[in-house]
């Protein structure tokens, strides 16, 4: 087979010269201090196959990082909004640059007891408006925030609407740390709400810990230390990416497959919406049906 061929196989396409035959996702469990970046990068080396991260986690924080390997990056936008959970601590009477305990920490206002707390929980449930941290990956003018933030440059975030289903005070640690639950939508930014709890106390706060424990389909439970992959092991740990979506299956035979793949929509008796689409046991990507009328909108090939 020629370099540069691509051949049908299980979870997508992949380049044949691959070793990997199964394409979808690595759930890494990222442990703290390593960048969500290393653990992208250990996983293109071991596969020889482009890879990218679902949702960065930042150096501090631990826990899900789904890792999508190949063709099967395209199918980031069908995540995008899954709820994501975690574990977070608090630290309370404190403030820093980038409100969290790895930047620049002052001493600043009072430990709220444990009734407090609990109190104004509930004021940030549901659709809120947050402003992101200056030390964050949000796009200004080009540069990332955090690039700007380092180089002392000034500049303002506009905030942006989150979804926050449920904010859990779950135990003290310390006198003036806590550990909380937080299940949310994507794009929620746990420093953040550290901050705004706090500022709604009357005081200041830092996020002095995280642990993603879900994002979407992936656990913490099944989750893989990135320490534990080798190039041995690697493809018995992917999950296809087929098995990750949370559509119906749509089959097409014959002239209606003809077309659809050649960019013409084809008749079908599916309802509207989204389809993982295949031919006979081959999963070609994602297909979106209205009004009687199937066409791909991702493929994997």
């Amino acid at each position: 087979m020629q370099a540069g061929r691509r051949a049908a196989l299980k979870g997508g396409f992949v380049k044949a010269e691959s070793k990997i035959k199964t394409l979808g996702f690595i759930n890494a469990d990222k442990p703290s201090g390593l960048t969500s970046s290393a653990v992208v990068n250990k996983i293109k080396r071991l596969t020889g196959l482009p890879s990218g991260h679902m949702g960065t986690l930042d150096p501090l924080a631990s826990g899900v990082l789904p890792v999508g390997i190949g063709n099967a990056t395209r199918l980031f936008e069908y995540f995008l909004d899954k709820k994501k959970e975690y574990v977070a601590e608090f630290t309370f009477g404190v403030t820093s640059d980038t409100l969290d305990s790895t930047g620049e920490l002052v001493v600043s206002g009072r430990i709220p007891t444990e009734a407090e707390i609990c109190g104004v929980l509930p004021l940030f449930e549901g659709e809120i408006s947050q402003l992101p941290p200056k030390y964050s990956a949000k796009n200004v003018n080009g540069r990332r925030g955090y690039e700007l933030a380092r180089a002392g440059v000034e500049f303002e975030l506009a905030p942006k609407r989150v979804t926050i289903d449920e904010v859990t005070l779950l135990e003290r640690v310390k006198e003036d740390a806590f550990r909380f639950r937080i299940r949310c939508g994507g794009g929620t930014y746990i420093r953040s709400l550290a901050r705004d709890i706090a500022e709604k106390l009357g005081t200041k706060a830092v996020m002095s810990g995280l642990r993603r424990t879900q994002s979407g389909y992936f656990k913490a439970a099944e989750a893989v230390s990135p320490d534990e992959l080798t190039e041995e092991n690697i493809e018995s740990l992917i999950v296809p990416t087929e098995n990750v979506l949370p559509f119906e299956k749509l089959v097409l035979k014959g002239a209606g497959w003809e077309k659809i793949f050649n960019g013409v929509p084809a008749a079908t008796d599916y309802p509207d919406g989204r389809y993982k689409i295949y031919r006979g046991d081959t999963f070609y990507g994602i297909a979106e049906v209205k009004n009687g009328r199937a066409r791909i909108k991702t493929k994997l090939c």
